[in-house]
């Protein structure tokens, strides 16, 4: 079987002065269909450099990357753009919802932007406010909902665009502990359901929640593996360290 996400010998390398910055140092990770899969670490640890090139928002030094088996590590912006808004759909921890717009608009405006027909639009954003239970909300403007609530809305705006992927990065960072988790649930179900989604975090109460874990430190992976080994949250010369920052 293809893989859906092949990062191959992946370096993003930085130049900051005189001195060379290895974000992501010889990253290797697949990821199939239908995973659920949190890629996790410190600030600094190259996670967020890694969720950009897999987002397809940066390209990488060297090494290739390959999403649905189109090699997008040396595409221009215009052709990243494409694949991004075709086969990805983005959550991200401060909900990147517009004030002015109801539920339902906020949910149907990429599809706007991707030349989808009205009423397609509306079909599709009605099914996905669906799938978070948030039907009843649609003509509600985000300012009447709650943060747990705006956060599913970003949830079915990323499903109404059927991409291949849902990529979220750090989705509980503004919530308190209980929303958090209802809002991984959801993460969870949709999963259970047959979506591939790649949670990108630095905490581990929230990184175990997925099925499996790539941890990464200094721009390298040190874990990739089943989420429930006690060795995908603590290493033995990590005991005693607190995660700190995004």
């Amino acid at each position: 079987m293809e893989h859906l996400i092949e990062l191959k010998n992946v370096y993003k390398i930085y130049q900051m002065g005189s001195e060379e910055v290895h974000a992501l140092d010889g990253v290797n990770i697949t990821i199939d269909p239908g995973e659920f899969v949190a890629i996790v670490g410190q600030s600094g640890s190259g996670k967020s450099t890694a969720m950009n090139i897999i987002g397809c928002l940066d390209v990488p030094t060297s090494g290739t990357y390959h999403l649905g088996g189109t090699d997008v590590s040396t595409m221009d912006d215009d052709q990243q753009a494409e694949i991004r808004n075709k086969m990805l759909g983005f959550i991200f921890q401060q909900y990147n919802l517009i004030p002015k717009l109801t539920v339902q608009e906020n949910v149907e405006l990429p599809l706007l932007y991707a030349g989808v027909s009205a009423e397609e639009r509306r079909e599709r954003a009605v099914r996905s406010l669906g799938r978070v239970g948030l039907a009843d909300k649609r003509k509600n403007l985000p300012s009447q909902l709650s943060g747990g609530q705006q956060q599913r809305v970003s949830i079915a705006r990323a499903l109404a665009g059927e991409p291949s992927v849902i990529l979220a990065d750090e989705p509980t960072g503004a919530l308190d502990s209980r929303t958090g988790r209802e809002v991984l649930g959801f993460l969870q179900k949709l999963n259970e359901e047959g979506d591939t989604v790649v949670l990108i975090t630095h905490d581990n109460s929230i990184a175990v929640k997925a099925k499996r874990i790539v941890r990464l430190q200094d721009g390298r992976v040190i874990y990739d593996g089943d989420a429930s080994d006690p060795q995908a949250v603590v290493r033995p010369e990590d005991a005693g360290d607190e995660e700190v920052g995004a």
